[in-house]
């Protein structure tokens, strides 16, 4: 789909009212499967691969606004109005923009492993991560993906868990996953959430990149805040079943 000059894989299923799925960095629409697989059929469920990330191309000027402008112009391009948006890790900033920026258009967030802006040295980290990408590829940089984003249950209890994150990352075009990594390194916190917003807050009480507290400093008097055992960073394949049950009742 041609959107904002740029084209981004877009994948549509299902009737009904929308959902919005954002994945992260080192991310695609492929992180969300089973829950997309099993809200298809009482939801349209629009899946979306950020510029730069998995099969959508590259693009110049990728940022945390950016990619929010580009979920407007699909939702427009779709003829739909306003969605439910269900986003994970850097994409928690980029569903923040967007309901900030665009508001009439959201109706609900559920915010998966949420991030803060980085503090200085994971910007540094991020730039840094960019270049050993541009440099070596994305090999250089799956192992300590698997090692320091899945939870130590995770890796020792579902093993194919830790195989499809390392498959995940490696399959990125390296170019585009060191302007995603830029673009995490320029972000700014968008601000609170509109405390008029249904709100989902889901996170691994082992997740040491969108840790509990984060979630609970989001948090507003019109949300729900679940810290999940035993999980890491990757939420919604470390614990498929809960965050698709929670996915469910929220809907």
């Amino acid at each position: 789909m041609l959107v904002n000059g740029k084209e981004l894989a877009v994948e549509i299923e299902g009737e009904g009212p929308a959902v919005l799925f954002v994945h992260g960095l080192g991310g695609t629409s492929n992180f969300y499967q089973v829950q997309a697989g099993a809200l298809a059929g009482t939801h349209q469920v629009i899946r979306v691969d950020s510029a730069g990330a998995g099969r959508s191309g590259l693009a110049d000027g990728i940022s945390i606004a950016s990619h929010a402008d580009d979920l407007a112009a699909v939702l427009d391009g779709l003829g739909i109005e306003s969605a439910a948006v269900v986003a994970h890790s850097m994409g928690t900033l980029v569903a923040r923009v967007f309901a900030a920026e665009y508001p009439r258009m959201v109706t609900a967030l559920a915010l998966l492993g949420a991030v803060r802006e980085p503090a200085e040295a994971g910007r540094q980290a991020q730039r840094d991560r960019a270049a050993v990408l541009r440099e070596k590829g994305t090999a250089a940089v799956a192992p300590g993906v698997v090692a320091n984003a899945l939870s130590e249950t995770t890796r020792r209890e579902k093993p194919e868990v830790a195989a499809f994150v390392r498959e995940l990352v490696m399959r990125q075009d390296a170019e585009g996953y060191a302007r995603n990594c830029e673009a995490l390194a320029g972000a700014t916190d968008p601000g609170p959430v509109d405390p008029a917003l249904p709100l989902l807050l889901l996170t691994g009480d082992e997740d040491k990149v969108g840790p509990p507290e984060v979630s609970h400093e989001l948090a507003h008097g019109n949300s729900t805040v679940d810290i999940l055992p035993g999980v890491g960073h990757w939420t919604a394949l470390e614990a498929a079943t809960a965050v698709t049950e929670h996915l469910r009742k929220f809907l």
